[in-house]
């Protein structure tokens, strides 16, 4: 679906909306800023380093939204002949072609009946 077969007023598929990336990336910003307000200041006798706090959530926000618009913009959809079939491979049932010998069939070994 494209911007130009949007129909305004009706919600846009969950590829093609904005929201998630948003949270998506603002989750990776708060939990930045949280880590190096946390880790940067050096200690609890020392101010919190809220410039340096800020400059990565800025930069986890941006690094992870762009990595989402990347992985939207290469998604593809799989053929329909993909999705045809059993998809489990059942030559070993039939008889001669492979799994387990019936018994009597091979050759007697000397430690068979151990």
């Amino acid at each position: 679906m494209t911007v130009a077969d949007q129909t305004q007023g009706e919600p846009r598929k969950m590829r093609t909306s904005v929201k998630g990336p948003l949270m998506f990336s603002a989750f990776f910003a708060v939990l930045a800023f949280v880590a190096v307000l946390i880790f940067a200041s050096g200690g609890s006798a020392k101010a919190p380093r809220f410039d340096l706090a800020f400059t990565g959530a800025g930069i986890a926000f941006i690094v992870s939204l762009v990595v989402a618009a990347m992985l939207s913009m290469s998604h593809k959809e799989n053929a329909d002949h993909l999705g045809k079939g059993s998809g489990v491979n059942l030559s070993s049932k039939r008889p001669g072609h492979g799994g387990p010998a019936a018994p009597g069939d091979g050759p007697e070994t000397p430690d068979a009946g151990r």
